[in-house]
């Protein structure tokens, strides 16, 4: 039963207005939350941790699968019974109908990356405080994450089609970030303190494709609008370099004597999608199979320590017994680190629900369940190599009884594994330490002793 919505409230006449955010989808939905939050402080609204402390609620939408649109709806509504007063942002704004449909009290609905359109709808309910006070945002902006990690968006956009992907409608083609912007930005956040930079766009790999890789310029020398460029210039902060959604394009090879160099870390996060070359020209992906084991044996290579994580569409459209089967057999090969699966979602306007042979709900999640089980195992059997090892890890968290939660090189926040480090004194939050591995699962390492690095 929906709650009603409560009277929509008037900010105190005493105290600037107050703006609270709810944000959800990937990391890239989240850096545009801290951009609209960023700029809310410049103008000197104060941040709301509640709904009953604020004014007014932005809520920062996901339309990736119909999952992410319940949540993003419910989020919505969610919002208006506990506050009243709701502007809609983010992916999920591209259908704006279906949320007026849904939610007609909404104040006003923007697409994704529209910071403009934000700050107007907000500015229209909430007058702009008189004295900004611009000196009270921190240089590096305002973060959601952690202070020892910042998420860095490099680009917005993607210029693929793949069939099973309606991003490219929500958020246009590929508009990549000017090459001294991003470096300003970083050289900020580790400045304030960050330790691990994790790069992110669309297709991080296509970084520079749209302005044909021109130039900037920082610290006074040019660099090109290139990843590999960035890459390069990015590893000399002194801070984790995280690379994330590479798409496997041949120059991503070259950034792997970054990774064996030091400069970056040795971890790739490359969205094979599937090993079926039937099934990849199905969804408009690069490569088979056979070239993508090639890379990653080529990279191993190069740099033996480099962690590989991807993700996987099983049940798509079509996908037959023996493609899955194709599918297994590349994992059993490429040993990857770390594997995320999704069963197919025929996400209202991507281009592969016209495509025939559906394969059957309960066939897609037996799919899944099988092809989780096989990586269990092949993690589990890669993570036992680590026992004995003396790694680096960066902590997240220290327990009521002094234990760490902490990251390994191979571990991204959120959707890796973790290292559960016993008590030590010298453990900090944010802090680098050396730790000696004791145990390994599927999926995450124990380890002991945290002398700082």
């Amino acid at each position: 039963m929906t709650k009603p919505a409560v009277k929509p409230k008037r900010p105190a006449a005493a105290r600037p207005p107050r703006v609270g955010m709810v944000s959800l989808g990937c990391p890239k939905a989240l850096v545009d939350s801290e951009r609209i939050l960023t700029q809310l402080r410049a103008e000197g609204y104060e941040i709301a941790p509640s709904y009953d402390g604020a004014d007014l609620v932005v809520v920062n939408t996901c339309g990736f699968i119909d999952a992410a649109v319940t949540e993003s709806l419910d989020a919505i509504g969610e919002a208006i019974a506990a506050n009243g007063r709701v502007v809609v942002t983010g992916c999920l704004g591209k259908r704006a109908d279906l949320i007026r449909e849904t939610h007609p009290q909404v104040l006003a609905v923007t697409g994704a990356h529209a910071y403009d359109e934000v700050m107007a709808a907000v500015h229209a309910e909430l007058p702009r405080p008189h004295d900004p006070y611009v000196d009270l945002v921190p240089a590096q902006g305002i973060k959601l994450t952690p202070r020892h990690y910042a998420y860095l968006k490099i680009a917005e956009g993607c210029n693929h089609r793949c069939t099973f992907c309606i991003i490219p409608s929500m958020r246009g083609d590929l508009v990549s970030r000017a090459a001294g912007d991003v470096l300003n930005e970083a050289e900020r956040l580790v400045q304030a303190g960050v330790k691990e930079l994790l790069v992110i766009s669309q297709d991080t790999s296509a970084y520079g494709v749209d302005v044909k890789y021109r130039k900037g310029f920082w610290r006074g020398r040019p660099v090109a609008t290139r990843l590999l460029d960035l890459a390069r210039e990015l590893g000399t902060l002194g801070a984790w370099v995280r690379l994330h959604y590479i798409y496997p394009y041949p120059h991503v090879d070259d950034l792997i004597p970054l990774m064996a160099e030091g400069k970056l870390l040795p971890y790739l996060d490359v969205p094979f999608q599937h090993a079926s070359p039937r099934v990849l020209k199905l969804m408009k992906r690069p490569a088979a199979a056979a070239d993508n084991l090639a890379r990653i044996r080529a990279w191993r290579a190069t740099c033996p320590e480099i962690a590989i994580r991807s993700t996987f569409i099983v049940g798509f459209p079509g996908e037959t017994e023996a493609e899955f089967e194709q599918l297994l057999e590349f994992l059993r090969a490429a040993e990857l680190d770390r594997v995320g699966c999704f069963t197919y979602s025929a996400v209202d306007g991507a281009a592969a629900n016209a495509l025939p042979d559906p394969v059957p709900e309960p066939v897609k999640q037996e799919r899944q369940a099988r092809l989780m089980e096989l990586q269990a195992e092949i993690s589990a059997a890669r993570l036992r190599r680590r026992v004995g090892q003396t790694l680096t890890v960066l902590v997240d968290e220290i327990g009521a009884n002094g234990a760490a939660t902490a990251r390994s090189m191979s571990d991204a926040p959120e959707i890796d594994g973790r290292v559960y480090v016993a008590a030590h004194p010298a453990l900090r939050i944010g802090d680098f330490a050396q730790v000696r591995v004791t145990r390994a699962d599927a999926h995450d390492l124990w380890a002991e002793g945290a002398p700082s690095v």
